[in-house]
């Protein structure tokens, strides 16, 4: 688990400071940019459709993990945007929540059965 928690922080690190340098290089242009790949049917336009169905997924089994609860949904909401810097956070919090058990961080306690 400790690997897993490393990486997830390196992870966050990682993809904070880049955004932070795009940001600074480019404003906050962000969805021009995403959807307006997608229109040109180009490579990087196959990687944002890939990449929003990704983070769909994700949102979605947070929403699930919390029994689609009012907070469970506004969780999701922030997964979709919030991609893999809000999915680092919330796995490396759910990791010590759960005490490491990997069954309770990805099922939640009530599904694992704790």
């Amino acid at each position: 688990m400790i690997f897993f928690r490393v990486l997830l922080t390196f992870v966050f690190c990682v993809v904070s400071a880049y955004t932070l340098l795009v940001v600074s290089d480019h404003g906050l242009n962000l969805f021009s940019v995403f959807f307006g790949d997608m229109q040109k049917i180009s490579w990087a336009g196959q990687f944002n459709l890939d990449f929003m169905f990704m983070l769909l997924f994700s949102a979605i089994w947070v929403m699930w993990r919390h029994h689609y609860s009012l907070s469970g949904i506004a969780l999701g909401v922030v997964a979709f945007f919030g991609g893999a810097p809000f999915l680092c956070i919330y796995l490396l919090i759910q990791s010590f929540q759960a005490e490491g058990d990997v069954r309770i961080m990805l099922l939640g306690s009530e599904r694992a059965g704790s």
